[in-house]
Parts: structure tokens; sequence; C-alpha cells
């Protein structure tokens, strides 16, 4: 077992005739089109596969949440007042919709359930604005509201909710199968990361004095 599987450590491996590594960190972080031993990461992976040794790596990507690995560790160091030391961009996304007034509440508690309206220690926020829509059915269409041919006006509700970019395909997968529409009018932008717990690392302050 190591943290980085470095040539030192194959090189113990084989004199230990192990066949396996286990490895924090991966060896390999774009992929290998060739093994000709011309770097450090081709070298380390070709001695390896040339003594049988298998190389694996449990490396997750839960330094990067919210509540991962980093924020664990500061829980337990008693650190306040934490922040990012390198913190991600474009990873909060907000997503805006039109639903008939009476579908809204239906609605946004699905995308609830799929990821959005959370932010920092709350969920199920959203924001809503109602008004008129209007939208007149083709000769190919079959509208849930509303005639083939003649313009129609609909009360509707206009939802915002945000959601982790990491929660956008569950959080769209629940919006088109719960909205009522045939066509679901929606618009999905990228906003500036306010969320401070998304990055890589975390430094913070002792709130007592340590002895």
């Amino acid at each position: 077992m190591t943290l980085d599987t470095i040539e030192c450590v194959v090189d113990e491996a084989i004199a230990n005739q192990c066949n396996l590594i286990v490895s924090f960190h991966p060896i390999i972080f774009s992929g290998l089109k060739k093994i000709t031993g011309r770097n450090y990461v081709e070298r380390i992976v070709l001695k390896a596969i040339q003594n049988n040794i298998a190389i694996y790596a449990i490396h997750t990507a839960l330094d990067n949440s919210s509540n991962g690995v980093n924020a664990k560790i500061c829980e337990v160091l008693g650190l306040g007042n934490t922040r990012i030391l390198i913190p991600k961009k474009d990873t909060i996304r907000k997503l805006t919709t039109y639903v008939p007034v009476s579908d809204a509440d239906r609605l946004k508690e699905k995308l609830f359930e799929a990821g959005a309206g959370n932010i920092g220690n709350y969920s199920n926020c959203s924001f809503t604005l109602e008004g008129t829509g209007s939208y007149k059915a083709g000769d190919n269409s079959d509208p849930t509201i509303g005639e083939i041919g003649k313009t129609h006006y609909e009360k509707e509700t206009m939802i915002h909710v945000t959601y982790l970019k990491s929660s956008e395909k569950e959080v769209l997968d629940a919006l088109m199968k719960n909205h009522p529409y045939e066509e679901v009018a929606y618009e999905v932008s990228s906003l500036e990361n306010s969320n401070q717990n998304i990055g890589m690392g975390m430094i913070g302050e002792f709130e007592e004095t340590m002895p």
C-alpha cells in the first residue's frame, strides 16, 4: 500500500514478489497512447506490466465535494472559518422554466428530489414569478392545453432553481419527466461559484487556542 506509485514502490513490490499495489493517487491522469518508457509514468507502467503487477488507485473526487474528505478533516480538527484554497468555477447552474400555475408545486418537488434547490445548509430553495405565457400549436403537435392552430394564453409560473453541475442530468431528467407540456421551454445558465465548499483543499482557523 502506498500514497503514490513511484518507481521505488514498484521496485519494492518486485523484490517482495507482490502482484498488487494499492495506491491512493493514480499514476495515470490522462490516457496513454503508447508505452515506450520515455517518461516516469510510462516507465513505471511498463515495469509493472513486465512483472505482472496490478496497480489499483482508490482516489476519489470527494475532496471536490461540499461534504467531502477535506471538510471532514477540518471538522475533526475543530477548524472554524474554513475556506477553499483553490475554488472551482462553473460548478453552480441555474435552471429557469415555465409551467402552468397548477403544476408548479409538484414540478418543484420533483426538481428538489433530483438535487436542485440546495444552497449551503438550506434545501428546497427556489424563486417563482407568475405571468402569462402564449403559444400556438402547429399541425403536428399534441398540446396538453389549448387547440391546434389557435393562440393560447396560459397563466404560468416561472421557476428558478440552482443546482450543482454534477447533478445536471438528474435535474433535467426530472424536468422532462414531470413537466406537463409536450415541448418544455427552459434555460440553463452558469453562475459565478458562490459555494465556497467546492474546490481543492481547505484551510481554516482553530476555534480555541491549541496547547
